[in-house]
């Protein structure tokens, strides 16, 4: 799978400089980070979320978590993660678990935590497990147009049982 045209055509109207890094499937950002030989906080990762009726992206550092409650108080109602069928239908154009951070592609608000602000260059999803963007990071903020907040913190370094999860253990291999 390709980046999403809608997606491909936002960010081709904006005469932004960006480019697309191709990778094996990544299913997490901790994971793509690995693959790119890069710290989890280069690499962006977006959730969907739902406060009440409304949806919305966070997006933040790979190698952190979102603090619900603090984010909560930012957006002014309980926030909850989206599940994936959910996600499917607000984004079907895109791999499920491959959401970019543009919002307004999709009619979404977007909060940014500022942890990202450290980085010069961001690298995030391009709506496919296979790809991903690079671009300044003052460019993604222009672009995805969200409100700069702190709701993230650091995630413990993975241990070995986190990272026999991040990368698959093929079985077999012998006759």
């Amino acid at each position: 799978m390709t980046m999403p045209i809608g997606l491909r055509t936002y960010l081709e109207k904006t005469h932004i400089k960006y480019s697309l890094v191709s990778h094996v499937p990544a299913r997490s950002s901790q994971y793509a980070a690995s693959l790119l030989h890069l710290p989890g906080k280069e690499v962006a990762k977006t959730v969907v979320l739902r406060a009440g009726k409304r949806f919305l992206l966070a997006v933040l550092p790979g190698s952190y978590h979102i603090n619900l409650e603090k984010l909560a108080v930012v957006v002014g109602a309980p926030v909850e993660l989206v599940g994936e069928q959910e996600c499917h239908k607000l984004f079907p154009d895109c791999q499920p678990g491959a959401v970019p951070p543009f919002g307004e592609v999709y009619g979404l608000p977007v909060y940014l935590d500022d942890a990202l602000s450290e980085n010069p260059e961001i690298i995030f999803c391009a709506g496919t497990l296979t790809e991903s963007i690079r671009m300044r990071y003052a460019d993604l903020v222009r672009l995805a147009i969200p409100r700069i907040c702190s709701f993230a913190e650091r995630g413990e370094i993975a241990g070995e049982k986190a990272m026999a999860d991040l990368v698959p253990f093929e079985e077999g291999g012998g006759k």
